[in-house]
């Protein structure tokens, strides 16, 4: 990847680990599909007014809306769903090292289904270093979640393979601005979510939130969706799926170093042994640090 591609990548990882402080404070009011429904809604109606503004016509790619709908549903509506389902149960920690099999899914659903993304040493290395990272980040006391609810982990399993296979549908839409892909997906996210959230959790109590969770309801909605999206269907188109799924290694290292610099947590020793391993694994699915390595060995 290109050094421009590697900072849309790691901004796309910071964007959404900010997205954990705004759910935080939001799901304390606003019931979780409900939230779902606001933030796709509002990221809808953004990217909407971003193409009026620009002149594009999204009437003009209606050929793909079966298309959109796919994208809306497996990158959204059912990932979102499923990791609910298990955050129910399962700790955080533990969420976030079976989240982060989403490269390693994306990788070997890639190799099958494309011709243009094969598993190599570099990825796959690179990988299972960004995992360890994580784990070692986490912390061994996390891991004693690990003998939860089987239908728990199923549920986090199934929405990383439903991100995987999301990110290869994108591929299918390299011809397609990014914006217009993003306003697509959420369009359909929302036309989806809206009886959705209406069945289960009912018709929202709108006087019961204040300005402050409206805040993070916009945060949520324009920073860490609608402009998020656009960022990473730009990186899916220049860098490929497996590559664009290594942000789920990212967002952690994000979410731990904004929660030092804003809520003052502190940070421990295993958690740069942690960030210097995804670091390590990162650089190794880069390749270049690696060529260098043999290159200064052969020399």
């Amino acid at each position: 990847m290109s050094g421009f591609v590697w900072f849309q990548l790691l901004l796309l990882g910071t964007i959404w680990g900010s997205s954990f402080f705004f759910a935080r404070v939001a799901v304390q009011v606003v019931p979780p599909l409900t939230l779902v429904l606001f933030r796709v809604a509002i990221a809808a109606l953004a990217l909407h007014l971003y193409l009026l503004c620009r002149g594009i016509r999204f009437w003009d790619y209606r050929e793909h809306a079966l298309g959109f709908a796919g994208l809306g549903l497996l990158m959204n509506v059912i990932p979102f769903s499923l990791l609910f389902i298990g955050q129910t149960v399962l700790g955080a920690g533990v969420e976030s090292i079976l989240n982060a099999m989403t490269p390693i899914w994306t990788v070997l659903i890639a190799a099958v289904l494309t011709v243009d993304e094969k598993v190599t040493a570099n990825k796959l290395g690179g990988i299972l270093l960004g995992l360890l990272g994580l784990i070692v980040m986490v912390g061994p006391g996390a891991l004693t979640g690990l003998g939860g609810p089987l239908w728990a982990k199923a549920a986090v399993i199934g929405a990383t393979l439903s991100y995987a296979f999301a990110g290869i549908l994108a591929k299918r839409f390299k011809e397609v601005p990014s914006t217009v892909t993003s306003t697509g997906q959420m369009t359909a996210s929302t036309l989806i979510m809206i009886p959705t959230a209406l069945i289960y959790d009912g018709v929202p109590d709108l006087a019961s939130i204040d300005s402050g969770v409206w805040s993070a309801i916009l945060g949520l909605g324009l920073l860490s969706t609608a402009f998020a999206y656009i960022l990473y269907f730009s990186i899916v188109r220049a860098a490929g799926a497996t590559n664009s799924s290594l942000v789920t290694l990212i967002v952690p290292v994000s979410a731990i170093l904004l929660g030092t610099v804003f809520l003052d947590e502190v940070l421990a020793v295993h958690d740069f042994f942690g960030m210097a391993l995804i670091g390590l694994g990162l650089l190794t699915i880069d390749g270049r640090f690696v060529a260098a390595i043999r290159k200064r060995s052969k020399a």
